[in-house]
């Protein structure tokens, strides 16, 4: 990688070993207080029935000519092993509202046909259904997270799903899942009741929505299950109050609520280009994304009011970048590029997660493949690793390793008038007493030096270092082409002690680990 003349400049400098007060980015991490595991479930992934995410994304078919596992890319496979993805949620999303199971099995050639009119009102075959979906999962060593059709469904068809799933008792639905070609249940653990069910999943008030959760949960008995509850939009505080507070006596019956949150650059009606973009565009992105986190703390407090054993999880299960597609796709199929800015705004994310991992138990990026800010982008037989997919490579240390808790001081990244902290962090310490520091710088003009301390760490006798980074803000992966934005290695920290000094180029997302 070829670093630009002022970074070459600025690694001269970094000869010089900063002291903690001294530097205007500081960051204490107390390596001897951690007690809560960042579930590996926030690094968790989301494949809806939408554009080309499931076909020609994770399914081909096993007619293929592209080389594939039961109809699953082997190309896909392989890539997404590099992350150890720990969970997928299916089938959607809006889809998922709309998605009856049992279309979706027995034999192929017998399955319906339908329109998928959420997106782009494309016929969908049902080739890809519960089998094909629990097959991925068991591949991949994922957990699998299936949402429930509460919209245009039934309570007897989510329960019937949920039987056929998990039951090992005979009943006509063990049955028909015999026939089916599956002898043992599946054992899935995570069922999503609705989605958004304030808007596509039925355009339902609170009041109403939580009722209809006690219902469906009641009868959704097959296993041991972690029922998760529809939130309302990001800003819609009362909807959390009323669910929470409309299910303090049915406590049984919830075990998780749902989080969206997208960042827009400049708002729904200007999303802007996932690839031409100027630093206004690129200031605005992240300063979306840091709000955020202001909203998840809010959302976090009430669930801290109303459940202050701390019983229920916080499932993040849409996150991500939102910009137009790409020129002269179907915009139903929300089909977008992925460059250095998904990557940074990536780690803000995985960042905000794992500081609140008390609460947070799971968070699904939208989407794994060809879908908004995607992990891989496929065309026929090709496949491209975007900077957002180096970034969980990067970052998958974390999964469920102890948070270390930290305080950071920095300075501003400033544009224009506007003002949002400059560097971001987490830490985390694993089962093999390794500890795992990920920062990033999000301004994309000042390279920062950040002085480490680490309170309690013990001897540490090895340490090594990853970078992602590139030249141009908007830097990204394309097909036939060599990758502009990947994981390199990282020199430029200095250890002495208990004081880690680390030098971030601008834009620029780093992990430093140390045994």
């Amino acid at each position: 990688m070829r670093f630009p003349k002022v970074f070459a400049l600025f690694i001269g400098l970094s000869l010089v070993v900063l002291n903690a007060g001294d530097s205007p980015n500081s960051i204490r991490i107390h390596a001897d207080q951690g007690t809560e595991t960042i579930s590996r479930h926030i690094y968790g992934h989301f494949a809806e029935h939408l554009g080309n995410c499931i076909y020609g994304g994770f399914w081909v078919g096993e007619n293929s000519p592209i080389p594939n596992t039961r109809g699953i890319r082997n190309d896909v496979i392989a890539a997404l092993k590099e992350i150890d993805p720990p969970v997928i949620r299916w089938p959607g999303g809006c889809f998922a509202d709309t998605y009856h199971w049992q279309d979706g099995i027995g034999p192929r050639d017998q399955r319906p046909a339908i329109i998928n009119s959420t997106w782009g009102g494309v016929t969908e075959d049902n080739s890809f259904g519960t089998h094909e979906f629990l097959d991925l999962c068991e591949i991949l060593g994922a957990e699998p997270y299936i949402c429930i059709n509460v919209g245009s469904g039934t309570v007897q068809e989510a329960a019937d799903w949920v039987e056929y799933v998990n039951s090992g008792n005979q009943s006509p639905m063990t049955d028909l899942r015999k026939a089916n070609g599956r002898e043992q249940p599946w054992h899935v653990k995570f069922w999503a009741v609705g989605n958004e069910s304030w808007g596509c999943g039925g355009n339902m008030t609170p009041e109403y929505y939580t009722d209809l959760f006690k219902r469906y949960s009641t009868y959704l008995r097959a296993g041991e299950l972690y029922r998760i509850a529809s939130g309302g939009t990001d800003q819609d505080y009362h909807w959390t109050e009323t669910v929470l507070q409309k299910t303090e006596n049915y406590r049984h019956l919830i075990q998780g609520y749902s989080f969206h949150y997208y960042t827009v650059c400049h708002g729904w009606d200007k999303k802007g280009s996932a690839t031409q973009f100027d630093e206004n565009d690129w200031f605005h992105t992240m300063k979306n994304t840091l709000v955020m986190e202001e909203r998840l703390q809010r959302h976090i407090e009430l669930m801290d009011k109303s459940d202050p054993e701390n019983r229920i999880g916080l499932m993040v299960d849409e996150w991500g970048n939102w910009f137009d597609v790409e020129p002269g796709t179907n915009p139903g199929f929300l089909y977008q590029q992925n460059t250095l800015r998904d990557a940074v705004t990536a780690a803000l994310y995985l960042n905000i997660f794992n500081n609140h991992a008390r609460r947070v138990k799971m968070a699904n990026i939208a989407q794994t493949i060809n879908v908004l800010q995607a992990m891989l982008l496929t065309r026929d037989d090709q496949l491209v690793k975007t900077p957002t997919f180096y970034v969980f490579k990067m970052y998958k240390v974390h999964q469920d390793a102890t948070l270390l808790p930290l305080e950071i001081n920095c300075e501003p990244y400033r544009y224009n008038d506007l003002t949002i902290p400059a560097v971001s962090a987490s830490a985390s310490k694993d089962a093999s007493g390794n500890i795992h520091v990920s920062l990033c710088n999000i301004d994309p003009n000042r390279n920062v030096g950040v002085a480490v301390e680490l309170r309690g760490v013990g001897k540490l006798t090895k340490s090594s270092g990853s970078i992602i980074t590139a030249d141009a803000m908007n830097a990204y992966n394309d097909f036939g082409q060599p990758e502009q934005v990947n994981i390199r290695k990282f020199l430029d920290y200095k250890l002495k002690k208990e004081l880690l000094t680390i030098f971030l180029p601008a834009k620029s997302v780093v992990t430093v680990t140390l045994e």
